[in-house]
């Protein structure tokens, strides 16, 4: 049975991706906690996915931690659509010194439990070999 619910298929799913897209390319910095109070934060698989997509995309030291560092965010999101998309979007980075940074920074500090830097060492992993 086909969901007929789903985002996707929602009218109002053009102008959130709009609006993520918009808060994406938009310099200020606070356009990243917007996105990651309101867009990480959403119930919904798929904001959350173009969310965290949105934030690699600015690969910017501060994007990159939430999608990295947090728990239940990214690469660390309960989805595994959402944490794939956004590995997915790691991998495809043209210029990835940042995004190794914040993996780096997070697997050698003690502030994160063991899941997130198990995550995080995993994914750089895989960017060492793309």
């Amino acid at each position: 049975m086909e969901n007929k619910f789903n985002i996707k298929n929602n009218k109002n799913f053009n102008k959130v991706s709009n609006i993520i897209e918009s808060l994406t390319i938009n310099p200020n910095p606070d356009s990243v906690a917007v996105l990651e109070e309101i867009g990480t934060n959403s119930s919904i698989d798929e904001v959350r996915e173009l969310t965290s997509r949105a934030l690699v995309k600015r690969n910017e030291h501060g994007s990159l931690s939430v999608v990295i560092s947090n728990r239940g965010k990214g690469i660390n999101d309960m989805s595994t659509v959402v944490a794939m998309s956004t590995i997915n979007e790691l991998l495809s980075l043209e210029n990835k010194e940042e995004a190794m940074k914040v993996l780096e920074s997070t697997i050698s500090s003690d502030s994160f439990d063991d899941e997130v830097k198990e995550n995080a060492r995993s994914v750089k992993a895989l960017m060492a070999l793309s």
